[in-house]
Parts: C-alpha cells; sequence; structure tokens
C-alpha cells in the first residue's frame, strides 16, 4: 500500500495538469528504507511526449546525487497519462527499473476529476497497489501553534479542543 500526503498528491496533479497535454514525470523522495514518501520532485519530460515520458540526463543525475547526499531514495516514481487510464503501459513496464518503487500514476484525460492509481512493477509485472492518501496536519487535539517569547507576555499558546 502507498501512504501518501494529500499536499503531495495535489503537488502531483497540479504538475500532470500543468504539463499537460505532455506527460509529466518526476519523483517522491523518502529517507531510505523508509518507503515514506515526503519530499516531491517535478521533473521535466525530456522527450515531451503526449504519450511517452523520459528523464532528463542530465538533471536526473543532479537529482540523484541530491538525494544521495540526503540519504534519501525515489519511494514514488509518477508520471501522467493525458488520454488513457492511470495505468502503466507496455513500454512504461518495460522500464520500470526501480523495482522497491511505487509508480504512481496520473490521468489528466478528464479535467474535472482526479485519477490516481498506484503500481508496483518489477521484472515487467505490474500488480496494482491500494493509495492511502493521508492529511499530515496535526493531530486537532494537540497544540497546534505555540511560541516562546521573552517575557509571559508574550508567549502565544493555542491548544485546541479547550
Amino acid at each position: 500500500m502507498l501512504t501518501i500526503d494529500r499536499a503531495i498528491v495535489d503537488a502531483i496533479i497540479a504538475h500532470a495538469r500543468r504539463d499537460h497535454p505532455d506527460e509529466a514525470c518526476g519523483i517522491v523522495a523518502g529517507p531510505v528504507g523508509s518507503d515514506k514518501p515526503s519530499r516531491h520532485v517535478p521533473m521535466q519530460n525530456a522527450a515531451r511526449s503526449m504519450t511517452f515520458y523520459e528523464f532528463d540526463s542530465m538533471e536526473y543525475l543532479k537529482v540523484w546525487r541530491e538525494l544521495d547526499d540526503r540519504d534519501e531514495e525515489a519511494v514514488v516514481i509518477y508520471h501522467s497519462h493525458t488520454a488513457t487510464e492511470a495505468y502503466p503501459s507496455r513500454s512504461d513496464a518495460s522500464i520500470a527499473g526501480w523495482p522497491d518503487a511505487h509508480y504512481l500514476l496520473v490521468s489528466t484525460r478528464d479535467p474535472a476529476a482526479e485519477e490516481i492509481r498506484s503500481f508496483r512493477i518489477v521484472d515487467g509485472a505490474v500488480t496494482e497497489e491500494p493509495v492511502r492518501v493521508v492529511d499530515a496536519t496535526v493531530d486537532p487535539h494537540a497544540v497546534q501553534t505555540y511560541m516562546f517569547g521573552q517575557s509571559p507576555a508574550t508567549v502565544d499558546y493555542e491548544c485546541s479542543g479547550r
């Protein structure tokens, strides 16, 4: 199961809509071994195609070096389909080179609908997995904001549920 924050999903969908009619692509990075997508990294589709995506080789090198420096990995590899459902094509399955990654697809064929699906792709075999979209805001019963001031008069504690 892919568990991903609503803000990241919204950013991916916005990227896909912005690049439409070309396919959009990118990754969501997370700490190595965590399987927790936490940082959205939109990339350019070097193919500039409505039916195919390809990471730009120079951008790819830069992003992967940055991942290495930050002890991160590509937890999610995403791209969009502009005229078809969010399901990997044969060419998508054949170029999938990260067996531990979640492959998230977004369809922009209907501008009024959100269509996202996630897959595991290993050796060309495609397996769909559930997507759990969460809101990463703080628990509504926890302290929402706090500030430490120079005097008690400037300390602001804001707690919900009171």
